[in-house]
């Protein structure tokens, strides 16, 4: 097969999804559309901001379609004017409709960051670091109109590093994910990958993070804590309460120490060390409420010993 035969539009939206595009162009495969997500307000100016695929695309002449719904006319009828052979999506954040899934003569396949039928749904990464898993993966499937239910043609594990942030192995497992794509649509093309249907019965799911899962309880072991502040540093972070205002904490690590949950505890001049549940955990960048998000280091003389932390959603 000749990679630029085959006429592929790509749905995706964040860099993961840039990381799958831009593999399959460096494959010589012939992208004719990118379907994403429409542009974002960012920042704190809310400037109108495009999504990486958007930006990739345009990059390489590629046309962009950004509907807000698949479910129209106008949608079914773009992405079938497009005469792909093969739609592959990763991270797009819809699931498509049957009419979309039966436009191409190959059939749709997703890269999800997970290994299914473990975490379906649309927040695999942060979820498998939130529940503290110690090793995730990629999957490529074969697409139906379930929520990553469709027959599974590869995997590939990515072991869970103790300290890696959400999105750090986000973009970890988009570079395995690229890879792996590559090297699985030609042997599925030629038939010699076959799809294996998915154990329902070991199925479970990764809903969308919400913003009050960031709400630290310091009753919670080290760990869990922990896990918690790496998962949801990109959003929504996680925070507690100090003197009845917001503390957002970016960055921490595991750390010895016995004390009340929530108590300071003594540590390094240039140290933040705060006691859980069981264990501690020293806080290495923080942000306080109506302040700039900093190291520790340059502001742990204002958290003495003693001080109490509230739980988040005190």
């Amino acid at each position: 097969m000749n990679p630029s035969d085959l006429r592929i539009v790509f749905m995706g939206t964040p860099e993961f999804s840039r990381t799958c595009l831009k593999a399959l162009l460096d494959s010589n495969y012939n992208v004719v559309m990118c379907v994403t997500r429409a542009d974002k307000p960012v920042g704190r100016k809310h400037i109108l901001t495009a999504p990486p695929v958007k930006e990739e695309a345009i990059v390489h002449n590629i046309k962009v379609f950004q509907p807000e719904t698949l479910k129209t006319t106008e949608a079914f009828d773009t992405i079938k004017n497009a005469n792909p052979d093969l739609i592959v999506t990763a991270a797009y954040g819809r699931i498509l409709p049957q009419n979309i899934l039966d436009i191409p003569a190959k059939g749709c396949l997703n890269v999800h960051g997970s290994l299914l039928p473990k975490k379906r749904g649309s927040a695999p990464v942060q979820r498998a670091v939130l529940e503290g898993d110690s090793v995730t993966g990629v999957t490529i499937m074969k697409m139906d109109a379930g929520m990553d239910t469709g027959d599974i043609l590869t995997v590939r594990e990515v072991p869970i590093e103790e300290n890696i942030h959400a999105d750090e192995l986000m973009d970890l497992l988009g570079s395995v994910g690229s890879e792996l794509l590559v090297e699985t649509i030609p042997g599925y093309i030629a038939g010699d990958i076959k799809p294996v249907p998915q154990n329902g019965d070991e199925a479970t799911y990764s809903p969308p993070i919400r913003s009050e899962e960031g709400a630290i309880d310091w009753s919670k072991s080290s760990v869990e804590i922990h896990n918690q502040i790496r998962a949801l540093s990109e959003w929504p972070g996680a925070y507690a309460k100090l003197s009845g205002k917001k503390v957002k904490i970016y960055n921490s690590e595991k750390a010895d120490g016995i004390g009340a949950p929530g108590s300071v505890l003594p540590a390094g001049k240039k140290e933040i060390v705060v006691a859980c549940g069981s264990g501690a955990i020293k806080i290495k960048e923080l942000q306080t409420e109506g302040g700039k998000r900093l190291p520790a280091s340059e502001c742990a003389h204002n958290f003495k010993p003693d001080m109490m932390f509230g739980n988040g959603d005190s």
